[in-house]
């Protein structure tokens, strides 16, 4: 693992999972199924946690919705799927949380933006309300300011007191320090009503890439909260990825965020754990936590004109991710193994010997054998038509006998 030196927090339980603290960077995500939907969010969320994701978000948004999160909870745990729940409330959660209790107890924690309650207003009660649930049932909140839906009070006074001073910043600057003082006021306010300081997450939204980060290294200095990375909007494809990763690394390298999310917009009837993916690899490619073995493959050129190779490549990438979810518990450390999966003699052998196991395909005009190398050795040749499923047979004996619980581990 990379040696990264994480910023100093307090560390809060969400459902059993442990947020902050010096535990591991938690990968969560979000349904957008309606939930009211019960069976279509039960699936959602059993989609989200066997893809990898630790934590689960949900939308709380209506009378009908909150009747629904016990039973999601409930038939979720039936199934055996424990992630912990979060609910996202927005305006009237001090209303479904009071009239609501099974809602309130069923979730492991709230999500509550400043900005769209009663912060700044004469009375402070619907947060006061959202808190005093969170007191009464035991969990933690995720303070959760966004950039779309900034309290306009606090903003106000803000803009005003930079017009009048003798070296007003620009209105950007402005906002973003209004974003952390919202994230730390509401925060403040939250304990003086008498949540502990270890129940408490800030998270800061913004769709901007630079932005976000400037938000979050002024969070980092000034509070030792555990902070949510993500951007509020980071968009459809490429696009969203791209940012994602952009921001997200840049924060994480520096030793800022203790869970993350990627919020894609996915396709039309798109897959949704697109985004639990996106963030895993982040942080294994930035070495801070490994979830599924990796496979190296070249990017083709003008000796690899067949697409075997890349489509072999895909077959063991998605056989690997598949075999995760039981070989977490039976093979520990295999999340670290090292796969190559080489289109030609250039790079394939030198490669294939860098990984724990690989195989070099042949390219165009070169002999049509695929040696394969095992922790840096040459150990067999593949020919013919069969040669997937004969490397397939040899990665599962290779995990088999290197990671199996219980079995001394092989040398290399």
């Amino acid at each position: 693992m990379a040696n990264i030196q994480r910023r100093q927090c307090v560390a809060v339980n969400v459902g059993g999972v442990m947020v902050g603290g010096g535990h591991p960077v938690v990968v969560q995500s979000m349904t957008n199924t309606d939930t009211v939907d019960i069976a279509g969010t039960v699936n959602q969320v059993t989609a989200l946690a066997q893809a990898g994701s630790e934590v689960v978000r949900i939308t709380v948004n209506t009378e009908e919705a909150a009747r629904a999160v016990p039973k999601i909870v409930e038939t979720l745990h039936a199934f055996g799927v424990r992630v912990p729940i979060v609910g996202d409330f927005h305006y009237n959660g001090h209303i479904l949380l009071k009239k609501y209790p099974d809602c309130a107890k069923a979730l492991a924690k709230y999500r509550i933006n400043p900005g769209n309650v009663s912060i700044g207003r004469k009375t402070d009660e619907n947060y006061r309300t959202m808190i005093e649930a969170a007191l009464e049932y035991g969990k933690p909140v995720r303070i959760g300011v966004n950039w779309g839906s900034l309290d306009g009070a606090l903003l106000t006074r803000m803009m005003d007191e930079n017009a009048n001073s003798p070296n007003p910043l620009d209105a950007a600057d402005v906002t973003k320090r209004c974003i952390v003082v919202s994230a730390l006021e509401s925060a403040r306010l939250a304990e003086s009503y008498g949540l502990p300081h270890d129940r408490i997450i800030i998270s800061a939204k913004v769709s901007g890439v630079q932005d976000l980060i400037d938000v979050y290294r002024m969070l980092a200095v000034e509070c030792d909260y555990p902070l949510h990375l993500g951007l509020t909007e980071a968009g459809m494809g490429s696009k969203g990825i791209v940012a994602t990763t952009a921001a997200l690394s840049v924060l994480l390298q520096e030793g800022i965020g203790d869970t993350i999310r990627a919020s894609l917009t996915p396709l039309p009837n798109g897959d949704r754990t697109e985004e639990v993916i996106v963030s895993q690899q982040i942080l294994q490619a930035l070495g801070i936590r490994s979830f599924t073995p990796q496979v190296a493959a070249c990017p083709g050129c003008g000796r690899t004109t067949s697409t075997f190779f890349q489509e072999m490549a895909d077959q063991i990438q998605t056989y690997l991710r598949e075999q995760m979810p039981v070989w977490k518990t039976t093979h520990p450390g295999v999340e670290e193994m090292k796969v190559a999966v080489m289109g030609c003699v250039v790079n394939g052998p030198g490669e294939s010997k860098h990984a724990n196991i690989g195989i070099s395909l042949p390219g165009t005009f070169e002999e049509p054998v695929a040696p394969v190398y095992v922790d840096g050795k040459l150990v067999k040749t593949l020919r013919g038509d069969h040669i997937v499923a004969e490397f397939t047979d040899m990665l599962n004996d290779y995990v088999e006998r290197r990671y199996r619980a219980g079995i001394a581990t092989m040398a290399g």
